[in-house]
């Protein structure tokens, strides 16, 4: 009997010793694998912006790039005048107008309507000139797009 006292005393030392010890934490699982994709990135394309007229300047010359070189809103009575339009956005299809008046009643001196199909930004020329002197005075171009005004600029023939 003996012998099964010894015994049971040193499993119940045993069971009190794994008892008392530290459980162990579970090592965490792992990290799932990151794929990793080989093809392009897909670029998704700005969106378009609509067409619109920004600003119109007027001068005695322009450049290759259809802006004006010299510009002034006081002209000379033989100068050709010159209207450069800058624009933005896209549109399958606008029609830009310059009318030229003089005087006060708006007499109609010149008027031109241009298609155009813009991409981006972009500069369209307008330009009047007569073989006579132009007579002394007030004048104005009005620049529509699509039948709808979108700017105007006040000039003067000195003599």
């Amino acid at each position: 009997m003996r012998f099964y006292r010894t015994t049971l005393l040193i499993l119940a030392a045993c069971l009190a010793v794994s008892a008392c010890k530290k459980k162990e934490e579970a090592a965490p699982p792992p990290a799932p694998a990151v794929e990793v994709s080989t093809a392009p990135a897909v670029e998704t394309p700005p969106a378009a912006v609509p067409f619109h007229v920004l600003a119109v300047d007027l001068g005695k010359g322009l450049g290759a790039d259809k802006k004006v070189t010299d510009p002034t809103t006081t002209f000379g009575p033989k100068d050709t005048i010159y209207a450069s339009v800058a624009s933005e956005g896209t549109a399958s299809g606008v029609t830009l107008r310059a009318k030229w008046t003089y005087g006060d009643a708006g007499t109609v001196v010149h008027d031109e309507n241009l298609s155009i199909s813009p991409t981006g930004p972009a500069n369209t020329e307008f330009q009047i000139s007569k073989p006579t002197p132009w007579p002394a005075g007030k004048y104005k171009v009005e620049i529509s797009a699509d039948g709808a005004t979108v700017a105007s600029k006040d000039f003067e023939i000195q003599k």
